[in-house]
Order: C-alpha cells, then sequence, then structure tokens
C-alpha cells in the first residue's frame, strides 16, 4: 500500500493544501525548541524578509474607581512629543516611537530584549468616557491616563425660559 502524502491536517479534515500552502512552509526555517517558565515551547521561525515590520504592542493596566477609567503603561525612553494619545469615547489608541541610541556595535550585545521603534495599543474602554475630562501624566517612564466615566443615569432639571 503506497505510504499517504497527505498531511496530518489534510488526513484529519479531508482538506487539500495547495501548492502555494507547501511552497510556505518549506521557506520556513526548522522548527525550535524555545525553554522558559519550566516548559518547552516550539515556535516556528520564519526568514526576516518575509515578515512585515510591525508595531510593538505596549502592555497596559486598565482598572477603575469610582469616577474613573485608568490605564497606567511604561514608555521609558520616549520624548512626549514622540507619544500620540487618541482618545474616543470608547477607545483609546496609544501611538509612540522609541529611539535607539546607538552606542554599541551589533556583534557586541550578548542579549538584546529591549524594544526599540514604533509602537501602538487600541485599548477598547468598559464604558463610555468624557474626552474632555482626560488628563495624561508621566512620572519616571510611567505613563498614566485618567479618563472619567460618564454617568449615563445622571439626571439634570431644565428650566423652560419665556422668551
Amino acid at each position: 500500500m503506497a505510504k499517504d502524502k497527505r498531511s496530518f491536517f489534510e488526513r484529519l479534515t479531508g482538506a487539500r493544501m495547495d501548492r502555494d500552502d507547501e511552497v510556505e512552509r518549506e521557506r520556513k526555517l526548522p522548527i525550535k525548541e524555545e525553554r522558559g517558565r519550566g516548559k518547552a515551547v516550539q515556535t516556528e521561525k520564519h526568514w526576516p524578509a518575509e515578515e512585515p515590520e510591525e508595531d510593538g504592542e505596549l502592555t497596559v493596566d486598565v482598572y477603575q474607581t469610582a469616577n474613573d477609567i485608568i490605564i497606567k503603561t511604561i514608555t521609558a525612553g520616549v520624548k512626549p512629543e514622540d507619544l500620540d494619545i487618541a482618545i474616543t469615547r470608547d477607545m483609546v489608541t496609544i501611538r509612540g516611537h522609541r529611539e535607539e541610541a546607538h552606542e554599541v556595535s551589533e556583534e557586541d550585545y550578548y542579549s538584546r530584549e529591549l524594544y526599540w521603534g514604533s509602537f501602538s495599543r487600541n485599548i477598547l474602554l468598559p464604558q463610555e468616557i468624557d474626552v474632555e475630562g482626560a488628563e495624561a501624566t508621566e512620572k519616571h517612564g510611567l505613563l498614566t491616563l485618567r479618563l472619567p466615566k460618564l454617568d449615563k443615569h445622571r439626571e439634570t432639571k431644565l428650566k423652560v425660559k419665556i422668551g
């Protein structure tokens, strides 16, 4: 009996892979095993020319107080003029660029874990905010956004003017 040349996925689902998928699979570098936090993780590495340059993604903490939604993120090494913060009633977008000072040549590095270049993050807010009352502060590389919540249940009385 001839050996089945279909992939495991094809045999499992009955689908056939296109030739383009096979070519893409061949372009990938071998699977590399990386160790971290007590378990081995297999990751596929692509040739660098194939991957589009993407923005880094900021890590954020988002929490609420009685009146505000607070967003905190680390932006150390970023000048305030290199930050762009766009706010709508239900979403915040933080963009920026972190410049690397080229003080060391590539071959002199033992390890490189810091992110340099453009970054962005879209944060969907859990409730609507008052855009006009929003504030951004930065202290020691910690960017803090204070976004006042809109109170949809707040009621005011209008007086009718005669006129």
